[in-house]
């Protein structure tokens, strides 16, 4: 493995239009794994979905797509992300097709194996971390995770863009033209898409490489701080409907689907200025800000606002301090991470991060108060993780010691 130094920052050419190549890829990926979401009444109701087998339809791409970032980051350390990238969403495509069949022929059992499936896709997240912090410095790592991070509008694009293809072109031929978009991406990324100079592939064994990341104290450290911000980001993505419409049920649900489709945009914008500003200010002080920022608007909305202006307004701000903290923890990941373990460490906090978003909405509804319409024990639970969180980000470093 060489051992020269790494290029200067004036010699990574092109590094930007890389970052956003790795941000559209994410993107399409994200696109392909939230696609069942979307047309989660359709499967109930063609079905006769129980409210468990719901549940379950809707974790299993979610859970494998966590876990497997474990081993795709490590991949992306051996393999590089062009490789990586182009693997995960040619994998994806029959997937999603997959999917089509199971919906057109109302077979649960394949709708869930192919969920498990389409869970290939949500590891892509994992890629683009130690793709992206390659192309810059470590004082610009922050800047280039914020943007790649922005690949998590592949969300909002599954809202918004899935049922209406659907309505427009027919389900099955919707999801083959999704297939495709999969298998374009892939193609532009392995004729396009190039590795850093200054990365070196890593040849030791993944098995022993991921084990020692995970003994270390900052994966963990890392893993909590972004379970709190993308798990939120994931778990109100998901339940926010459901809550404003239990709430406040004079409230639609188009009205609510739009209410999350901005907390959704709300966040993806935020997150490359929490990158930028931990570069300029330091990831410890923009994170601090962030969880402060989740803790307060969760205690506003524990009190159960009048539904209008503040309601929306504690939603947004949410989201934005969540995208913040994603921006700012993702930038501090590379600087506290031996170099040979930056795709180890940075697959097992995006898996926390997936993992962190399954969990807040049991906890919403196991503490619902029926008798005060209320979900307040559930936030205030948010309200304790976020300042046990800033109690965590306190007392880390900025970076790791030469």
């Amino acid at each position: 493995m060489s051992t020269s130094p790494a290029p200067a920052t004036s010699q990574l050419r092109g590094q930007l239009g890389q970052v956003i190549l790795a941000t559209i890829a994410s993107a399409t990926g994200f696109w392909a794994w939230m696609s069942i979401a979307p047309m989660q009444k359709t499967y109930a109701q063609s079905m006769g979905l129980s409210e468990s087998q719901i549940a379950m339809m809707l974790a299993t791409p979610v859970i494998v797509g966590s876990l497997g970032r474990i081993v795709v980051g490590a991949l992306t350390d051996r393999l590089g992300g062009r490789k990586m990238f182009a693997a995960i969403l040619l994998l994806s495509a029959p997937a999603v097709v997959l999917v089509s069949i199971a919906g057109q022929t109302k077979n649960y059992p394949l709708l869930i194996a192919s969920g498990f499936y389409l869970g290939i896709a949500g590891t892509i997240f994992a890629v683009g971390i130690p793709f992206s912090s390659a192309w810059y410095v470590a004082e610009r790592r922050g800047f280039a995770n914020g943007v790649f991070g922005m690949g998590m509008i592949g969300t909002a694009v599954a809202a918004f863009v899935t049922p209406r293809l659907v309505k427009a072109l027919g389900y099955s031929t919707a999801h083959y033209v999704i297939a495709a978009v999969l298998v374009a991406v892939a193609a532009l990324v392995w004729f396009t898409m190039k590795e850093s100079p200054a990365w070196e592939p890593q040849v030791n064994p993944i098995v022993p490489r991921i084990a020692a990341a995970l003994k270390l104290g900052i994966t963990w450290q890392m893993c909590f701080l972004y379970a709190i911000v993308f798990g939120g980001f994931v778990a109100f993505s998901t339940f926010l409907p459901k809550y404003l419409t239990t709430v406040y049920p004079h409230l639609d649900t188009v009205a609510a689907a739009n209410r999350m489709g901005s907390f959704v945009i709300a966040a993806v914008l935020a997150r490359p200025f929490g990158g930028i500003l931990a570069d300029k200010v330091g990831p410890k002080i923009i994170s601090l800000i962030s969880l402060a920022g989740v803790a307060g608007m969760a205690f506003v909305a524990s009190t159960q606002p009048k539904e209008g202006a503040l309601t929306g307004i504690t939603f947004l701000l949410m989201a934005a301090c969540l995208g913040l903290g994603q921006g700012s923890i993702f930038g501090w990941v590379p600087r506290l991470s031996p170099k040979d373990k930056v795709g180890a460490i940075s697959g097992t906090v995006a898996a926390a991060g997936g993992l962190g978003g399954y969990f807040p909405p049991l906890v919403m509804a196991a503490t619902y108060d029926a008798a005060t319409n209320s979900y307040a024990k559930g936030l205030w639970a948010l309200v304790v993780t976020a300042v046990l969180g800033m109690a965590l980000a306190f007392v880390l470093k900025e970076k790791r010691e030469a």
